[in-house]
């Protein structure tokens, strides 16, 4: 079993600590955090070895594998990134419980939560996170850093932008677009596309705001 280092000691780390434990394919040895208030505190019963800084020291230890569990979108793609650039081998993690048809493309650095449901022929790219519960129907399409939150649900033939936010309980119609860093409000249902950069809400889905691009894009650890 491989050794695996988990980036974030926050509350998605700690799901994610949990889906590793379920899976069994790694052995988790640690995290890894930005608030060096946690270096050396115990968190789910493993120790937080220190801030990135320590990730160099890791890799020397023969650590090879990581996997980012940090909520935000942009975060974690950036430290995704970066963990590329020191040699990490990326991990996804899929919860047991979870069903996931064998024609779905995993991504790297993927978290698959308990009871979600992934049907035929999606695609989850890179750093996406499928959460407790949530359903992505036939041929989706999930980019990079996306986050289907818990009880989300989508219907066939949906694609989800780099960066997009699908809130709990959310629910988008059949061959609908979810632009690149969207916000999906909780129990909102879709019924149109969503632009890139826009907030929508409610029953059915309206438009309340809408983010500049360039503050939407990661910017480099």
């Amino acid at each position: 079993m491989n050794d695996l280092v988990i980036v974030g000691a926050g509350g998605h780390g700690k799901v994610v600590l949990d889906v590793v434990l379920a899976e069994r394919h790694y052995r988790a040895v640690g995290f890894v955090d930005a608030d060096p208030a946690l270096t050396d505190a115990y968190v789910g019963g493993l120790p937080v070895l220190g801030s990135v800084n320590s990730l160099p020291r890791l890799r020397q230890q023969r650590v090879r594998h990581a996997i980012v569990a940090i909520g935000d979108n942009r975060t974690r793609l950036r430290y995704a990134s970066l963990l590329r650039e020191q040699g990490f081998e990326l991990a996804s993690a899929v919860h047991p419980t979870a069903c996931v048809s064998p024609s779905t493309s995993v991504g790297d650095n993927v978290v698959i939560c308990p009871q979600a449901a992934v049907v035929c022929e999606t695609r989850l790219g890179l750093g996406a996170i499928i959460n407790t519960g949530a359903v992505i129907d036939r041929e989706c399409v999930i980019g990079d850093g996306a986050h289907v939150c818990p009880g989300a649900v989508l219907a066939g033939r949906v694609r989800v932008g780099r960066g997009a936010f699908v809130g709990i309980g959310a629910q988008v119609i059949q061959c609908l677009s979810i632009g690149r860093f969207a916000v999906v409000g909780a129990g909102a249902a879709v019924i149109d596309d969503v632009p890139d950069f826009t907030t929508v809400v409610g029953v059915p889905a309206r438009v309340v705001s809408t983010a500049a691009e360039e503050l939407a894009e990661p910017a480099a650890v």
